[in-house]
């Protein structure tokens, strides 16, 4: 979500970021937005590469719609360093509390793509339908905000709440959120990209299947066949990435 929200106090910079990397930070929200994964509405972060208790991710705007200047540091408590008077997604929380929880995580997507959603209001599970959705098949866990807080605009806008969801992320890749979206990580940025785009195939891949199937049983990758799937991906995933990177490229020339 993208309400503003003004800080108090700055918090130090870890120093300048290389421009490639925020060109990439930035060419990400509108790979996104071109997948149909977020739309006016979603964000994308990556662990700043000089600091690990730094992030980066872009001011409040519409993620087709962002460019290099628009990224803002913050400290792991989601305070901005650098802000400038840009404003701040009130959801930045999601992103720090989980870079605080995991520190094998270095980027975290979080989205309100349409075919995840429903598996965050129904009893069942996400699977891992295909090979380029096997980290997947480690298990979907489901966040409820109403677990902790009870009835609520169900925005992750403290760091109370953004603990709560890393609590039950643990050490998972994907975490839906019910009745509002889902966070997809990963130990880079390209894979953090890579796996939220493939959660929303992956997921209208499952409402297909389901519905062919007469008994409900889905022949889903097994955990094990998932472990062993998602070690190729890790760099046949590149691919994919190198391929919509480029498309940003020819559209914007950065």
């Amino acid at each position: 979500m993208t309400l503003l929200y003004m800080m108090s106090e700055t918090p130090k910079s870890a120093g300048p970021v290389a421009p490639e990397l925020l060109a990439d930070l930035a060419a990400a929200s509108r790979i996104l937005a071109a997948r149909g994964v977020v739309d006016g509405f979603g964000h994308v972060s990556m662990r700043h590469p000089g600091l690990p208790d730094r992030f980066l991710m872009s001011k409040s705007i519409a993620p087709a719609l962002v460019v290099p200047d628009d990224i803002i540091e913050y400290d792991l408590n989601s305070e901005p360093c650098n802000a400038n008077g840009r404003g701040s997604f009130l959801e930045r929380f999601i992103h720090g509390e989980i870079y605080k929880a995991r520190p094998d995580i270095n980027s975290v997507v979080h989205s309100h793509s349409p075919s995840v959603i429903p598996f965050g209001l129904v009893p069942t599970d996400m699977k891992a339908m295909f090979h380029n959705a096997a980290f997947l098949a480690a298990g979907v866990p489901v966040f409820d905000i109403a677990d902790k807080f009870g009835d609520t605009d169900m925005l992750v806008c403290d760091c109370v709440k953004g603990e709560a969801l890393a609590e039950v992320l643990k050490d998972k890749d994907v975490a839906l959120m019910r009745a509002h979206g889902s966070v997809a990580c990963g130990p880079t940025l390209q894979t953090a990209v890579f796996r939220a785009v493939y959660t929303e195939v992956n997921a209208r891949i499952q409402h297909f299947a389901q519905a062919l199937s007469s008994d409900g049983n889905l022949a889903a990758l097994t955990k094990t066949e998932g472990q062993l799937a998602d070690v190729p991906n890790q760099t046949a995933g590149m691919r994919a990435w190198h391929l919509w990177r480029a498309e940003v490229r020819n559209e914007v020339n950065w």
